[in-house]
């Protein structure tokens, strides 16, 4: 995507219209609620923001003048060196892409993709950077939520796995792991769905003598 804003910018822009039209190709008409504009005007050394960047940042759109300080004051700690050398580009007009942490006035923290390109008047001349903010903290938070309960799942059939073979055999959690670990290696098939595959085999499938037994058991203890 980058090659492709890289490429669109490189016509000569004249005005601020040009620019927004080469970014519509990029982000679409209008701007989505994460998706927002800037600009750095190299002879007055100036940024623009669009409001949804400002609100990005936590502030009401038209309540603050962008900076290259203030900019600089919402990285993250650990992304603000990057983040620094990547502003040095565009203060010199260059082409950039960044990935980074923002933190917003009210303390909270937003992964953001920024991609920007130069601004060239009629002649050519470098006259600044545009490019566009997006903001992919959800994105980013619904992978990470998936991901902890894909495992909580897995973990889940595990343990119930574990406590069949554990029941069986009279042996401890560990060694019932090291069982289905065993078993993956022999099948090439992962410990989670060699779990599952042994529990859908057993569930159901105990002899009734067994279950008598379990029944009163359940029962009876004290």
């Amino acid at each position: 995507m980058v090659g492709d804003l890289n490429a669109s910018f490189a016509a000569p822009m004249g005005d601020d219209a040009e620019v927004h039209s080469d970014l519509d190709l990029v982000v679409g008409h209008g701007e989505p609620q994460r998706v927002g504009r800037f600009h750095y005007w190299l002879g007055e050394q100036r940024w623009e923001w669009s409001d949804n960047v400002a609100r990005m940042h936590g502030y009401e759109p038209g309540s603050v003048v962008p900076t290259t300080e203030l900019l600089l004051q919402h990285k993250h700690p650990e992304d603000r060196a990057e983040v620094a050398a990547v502003l040095a580009r565009v203060i010199e007009g260059e082409p950039f892409s960044s990935r980074h942490r923002i933190i917003d006035t009210g303390g909270q923290v937003h992964w953001v993709i920024v991609v920007g390109d130069r601004m060239l008047d009629d002649k050519g001349t470098v006259t600044g950077t545009a490019g566009f903010y997006v903001d992919v903290t959800t994105v980013l938070q619904a992978d990470v939520s998936a991901a902890v309960s894909e495992v909580a799942q897995s973990r889940a059939v595990i343990e119930q796995a574990k406590g069949v073979l554990m029941v069986a055999y009279g042996i401890s959690a560990e060694r019932a792991f090291d069982i289905l670990v065993w078993r993956s290696q022999e099948t090439n098939i992962k410990v989670r769905d060699v779990a599952a595959r042994f529990l859908a085999a057993f569930t159901g499938k105990l002899p009734s003598e067994v279950l008598s037994d379990l029944d009163h058991t359940l029962l009876t203890v004290t």
